[in-house]
């Protein structure tokens, strides 16, 4: 099966280079995808532009791919889901949820000059980085993709009810499946309380598995898709 892997905010497809290379002995084809404005040079790159690529991806597979989101990208992952809901097998969402309907994208941080910077590891200390060393820290803001603010802001739209037949799976890093499924039971997340089908998975790490657990993240993602 076709996985195609979307990373969150200032991250390019790069990232999930140790996730694709243990996914193909486990039997499936990874598709890291590099998004409009986070790995091509662009800085007037919009939501619905990353949302375009995604799509396009989806519409090359040869048969029903999974969509793997992280982070903020789950949304973009959840939005391939209301667009092509025929066409997907199954949704993969790693630390995140999606954001509803009418609501920003990704407006977590400061824009400055149109994009949105990595903001520093303030914001994420706690279980969020607790596994990431200083290394692996240099490494990630070194790389950091600043966000356009036309995807940062851009306002979520979701319109097919179908999308709700979508199998899912979380992916639990910083948070367990208990909480997840807490925060699903209690309408905190409309879209999840929604869909029909959804299962939890665990994986002992921060909220970047990619990098510290990839081989691990690889097989929870080849058993995912074993199950579509």
């Amino acid at each position: 099966m076709d996985i195609l892997l979307i990373g969150g905010l200032w991250l390019n497809g790069s990232v999930w280079d140790r996730v694709a290379s243990a996914l193909e002995p486990l039997g499936h084809r990874p598709v890291p995808l590099t998004l409009p404005g986070q790995g091509d040079g662009s800085v007037s790159a919009t939501l619905d532009d990353q949302l375009a690529t995604v799509l396009a991806a989806v519409d090359a597979a040869p048969g029903k791919p999974m969509v793997v989101g992280h982070s903020a990208a789950c949304t973009l992952a959840w939005l391939a889901a209301d667009r092509r809901p025929e066409r997907l097998a199954k949704v993969a969402l790693i630390g995140g949820f999606p954001t509803a309907d009418g609501q920003p994208y990704a407006d977590f941080f400061e824009v400055s000059d149109g994009v949105m910077p990595f903001p520093g590891w303030g914001p994420f200390e706690g279980p969020d980085a607790a596994d990431l060393d200083d290394g692996a820290r240099r490494e990630f803001a070194a790389a950091a993709i600043s966000v356009p603010a036309g995807v940062a802001e851009g306002v979520v739209r979701l319109a097919d009810e179908r999308r709700f037949d979508v199998p899912v799976v979380v992916v639990c890093p910083e948070f367990t499946p208990e909480q997840a499924r807490e925060c699903v039971s209690a309408g905190d997340v409309p879209e999840l309380t929604r869909a029909k089908h959804v299962d939890f998975a665990d994986i002992d790490s921060g909220h970047w598995p990619m990098i510290t657990q990839p081989a691990e993240l690889a097989r929870i993602l080849a058993v995912a898709a074993d199950g579509a």
